[in-house]
């Protein structure tokens, strides 16, 4: 992810919200897909998205952030880990234990107040805590080791902005957001 942009020319922006990994989860998660990811086209940005928007007009994205900000504020600490690896038809992720569930509740309370402001409606399927690792048109059918990752806690959450390339998508931030506790990296004993 880049640092915050400025949009004031676009009049419908892609959007999603998403916790942020700490650096040096990010920094593992790029040495260990450069070993392990092929067959598509690894990602050079990680992050856990929480809701994706689409297409939405630039006026409202105020809102949008209010709704990340309160509930971000409102989470109580809690940890994610790396459990496994998961192919679905177009994308490769890690999938995360949240064993606090608070990682899911901040998800809820944000597709409550994204749908109260009439900008999302909820997926079908429940939330997953996942990373996107890969991007392919082929299921690559891989079995990768799992990153070393250990037990973490994100640094926080985003609002980002997907702008299509013919190479993938680029996200950059629209803003950042604390959440109630001090982002840090948790060891394995």
């Amino acid at each position: 992810m880049s640092g915050a942009v400025t949009v004031e020319g676009d009049d419908r922006l892609r959007v999603f919200l998403a916790l942020e990994l700490p650096d040096e989860t990010t920094r593992v998660l790029h040495l260990w897909s450069k070993e392990h990811v092929a067959g598509g086209r690894a990602l050079g940005t990680f992050h856990v998205t929480l809701a994706f928007l689409g297409a939405q007009p630039r006026v409202g994205v105020g809102a949008i952030v209010d709704v990340l900000r309160r509930e971000a504020a409102a989470t109580e600490p809690f940890a994610l880990e790396v459990v496994r690896y998961r192919e679905t038809r177009s994308v490769g992720m890690l999938v995360l234990d949240d064993p606090s569930r608070r990682a899911r509740s901040l998800a809820e309370r944000v597709h409550e107040g994204l749908e109260e402001i009439g900008v999302y409606e909820r997926e079908r399927r429940s939330w997953l805590p996942h990373i996107t690792v890969v991007r392919f048109r082929e299921r690559p059918r891989l079995a990768p080791p799992l990153p070393g990752t250990g037990t973490f806690v994100p640094s926080g959450a985003a609002a980002l902005l997907s702008r299509l390339h013919p190479s993938g998508a680029r996200y950059e931030v629209l803003e950042s957001c604390s959440l109630s506790h001090r982002s840090k990296t948790l060891k394995r004993g």
